[in-house]
């Protein structure tokens, strides 16, 4: 016979009363938009490997944000895709161009935007020659000290720009300490936000983004210096590290397969903000499988939100913005 405690369905037998199970619900102001902006200034162009996104060039890029800022879009991160001859080489000088894609597009959005909240990735590989993420030595292997030094440069231009958050994803030992000193020194500490892409995990899931971003490595990989995919350990120990030397916020990357390490990180960083990645793989998986019929492409992606927020994120970015935002009006009888 069952006890009075054992009857559970009661409780969440009405949508409203299931949806006082949750300890957060999904909204706009939770979404974070990546985009990719390119130095042909009048390019829209498709990326094949990652549907119905684009390649985004300045003159295009305010055409392209304006129905998604009446939307309730609340938040971009700008990663620069160079594809002119000549940009590219081994030291990534290009990276901070004041006439390059990425500031260009940061002093763009702030003027004609201004609720937008800009968030710049810091990060060389799209600007180096290799294809890897910092300086390298003559054996091929990453020189660590000029990397970080470089990355600060970058991530403090991003930030006299305008940028209100930076966000390094190469993974440099020591990168996050460097940028905050960077941002120190040039009293720029107090409104720019810094997000440590502490808990990145080497792996399969980034084909799309690669192709995206014209960043695959000319040779070797990046499994030196991302996380091992079992590491939870390593992840943890990079956490508190990025925590001690100045992070804002955490981020776990890829999103769907790390959920313990998304859990991990909510409890180790119980008093900051936890940001989830659904990176490209992970876009392009569900996109396909809803395409083939194996599920409702707005059933699952709101599910996958829904994993993500009861694992501890509070800010998720995802390539589904747009969706989500038409898609959470829907839910709310807008």
């Amino acid at each position: 016979m069952s006890t009075p405690n054992s009857i559970l369905h009661g409780g969440y037998h009405y949508p409203l009363s299931r949806s006082w199970q949750a300890e957060r619900s999904l909204t706009k102001d939770m979404l974070m938009y990546p985009l990719f902006i390119t130095d042909d200034e009048n390019a829209l162009e498709p990326i094949e490997s990652l549907p119905e996104q684009y390649r985004i060039g300045i003159n295009k890029l305010a055409g392209f944000i304006e129905p998604l800022y009446k939307k309730g879009l609340k938040s971009v991160i700008l990663f620069g895709v160079p594809l002119k001859e000549g940009v590219k080489d081994p030291t990534g000088s290009r990276a901070d161009d004041p006439e390059g894609p990425t500031i260009l597009a940061v002093r763009l959005l702030r003027k004609n935007f201004p609720n937008l909240f800009v968030a710049c990735d810091v990060c060389l590989c799209e600007y180096t020659s290799h294809g890897h993420c910092g300086i390298l030595r003559e054996d091929g292997t990453l020189n660590n000290g000029l990397s970080i030094q470089r990355l600060k440069e970058v991530a403090v231009n991003y930030a006299k720009a305008g940028a209100q958050c930076v966000a390094p994803s190469d993974m440099m030992d020591g990168r996050i300490r460097a940028i905050k000193e960077g941002l120190m020194e040039a009293g720029l500490a107090h409104k720019v936000m810094l997000i440590s892409y502490a808990a990145k995990f080497a792996g399969p899931w980034y084909g799309p983004f690669r192709d995206a971003a014209n960043s695959a490595p000319a040779f070797g990989d990046r499994r030196c210096y991302q996380l091992p995919s079992n590491a939870r350990g390593l992840a943890r120990r990079a956490i508190k590290r990025d925590m001690e030397e100045g992070a804002d916020c955490i981020m776990v990357k890829p999103g769907l397969p790390y959920l313990d390490i998304v859990r991990e990180a909510a409890e180790i960083a119980a008093d900051y903000p936890i940001s989830v990645y659904q990176v490209s793989g992970e876009y392009s998986m569900l996109y396909h499988s809803a395409k083939a019929g194996v599920f409702d492409l707005k059933t699952i992606v709101l599910d996958s939100m829904t994993g993500f927020l009861r694992a501890g994120a509070t800010l998720i970015l995802t390539y589904y913005t747009p969706h989500l935002l038409t898609w959470l009006d829907e839910e709310n009888g807008n």
